[in-house]
């Protein structure tokens, strides 16, 4: 059990990490405690003396690779493709673990992270201007954001690209020549070409601000939705579990809780699929009652 500054208070607690998929259904639980450093000495703990009011915690966008790569190791039938995460993950080597290569071992890696930019970051571009969420913007203000218009690849290469296109910009269709055509509709345009600004992205170049997806978008709003599902499920395994608020100091209590709380929800979910009631997986509730 470590001290730590968590939520604005330091605390002692015992750290866990727990993965779950879409529905908040608990697929792995990894105990950050000796035993699981030992097993990744590439964490540095950054441990100084004995005493845990000086011991330095290991970030949460350090373990989470690690964490990753156990449980793939683990599962290796589960093969997912889009990765969900808060703000605490948003580095760019994690972006770079993630989305490239076969960071776990395994031949895996995901093609979509869903993981919102930490507000003391900024995207820089000399290329084109962009907004806080490094979607191009038109050069007159940051209030003009360009519109995605799919995402495409590269016709000689291969590579994916995402296309902007001006936001004033307006399909017209020519009734004589029956074809459509892009006009621009700016009154103060910033480009001489008829169809407007339009931009060109290698998120390749850059996993940061285009994780093989474009953020403040329709999709990544509805994507992230998510998120309220895993958040919730996880409170469920901490606070109606007395995980949150317990009294002990005992790390191997603390252990057994949890993985008893984890398989109380596995099994929650057991009986809801023989009852054929799926809609009652994320509470035991429904059951009680």
């Amino acid at each position: 059990m470590k001290q730590l500054h968590a939520n604005g208070h330091f605390c002692y607690v015992f750290k866990f990490g727990i993965v779950t998929n879409v529905l908040g259904i608990i697929r792995h639980i990894s105990f950050y405690n000796k035993k699981f450093l030992a097993q990744h000495p590439e964490i540095i703990a950054n441990k100084k003396t004995d005493s845990p009011d000086e011991d330095k915690p290991v970030h949460d966008s350090r373990l989470l690779i690690p964490t990753l790569a156990d449980f793939f190791k683990k599962h290796p039938l589960i093969n997912p493709k889009t990765f969900p995460g808060d703000a605490a993950f948003d580095t760019t080597e994690i972006y770079k673990r993630l989305l490239a290569g076969d960071t776990f071992g395994t031949g895996k890696h995901f093609s979509k992270a869903y993981i919102p930019l930490n507000a003391r970051a900024h995207f820089e571009n000399k290329d084109y201007t962009v907004n806080e969420n490094g979607i191009p913007c038109c050069p007159h203000g940051p209030s003009l954001q360009m519109k995605p218009e799919g995402n495409t690849s590269h016709l000689r290469c291969g590579i994916p690209l995402l296309k902007f296109v001006c936001s004033k910009m307006k399909w017209r269709r020519n009734k004589v020549k029956k074809k459509s055509y892009r006009e621009c509709q700016c009154g103060n345009p910033c480009t001489n070409s008829k169809f407007g600004r339009m931009v060109y992205v290698y998120p390749e170049k850059d996993l940061r601000a285009y994780p093989g997806t474009a953020r403040g978008t329709e999709e990544w709003d509805e994507t992230y939705k998510v998120r309220t599902t895993v958040e919730r499920s996880i409170n469920h395994v901490k606070d109606p579990s007395g995980l949150a608020h317990c009294r002990t100091q005992n790390e191997k209590t603390l252990h057994a809780d949890l993985i008893l709380s984890g398989i109380t929800q596995l099994l929650t979910v057991v009986l809801a699929d023989k009852i054929h009631h799926h809609e009652y997986i994320q509470s035991l509730k429904p059951f009680i009652a």
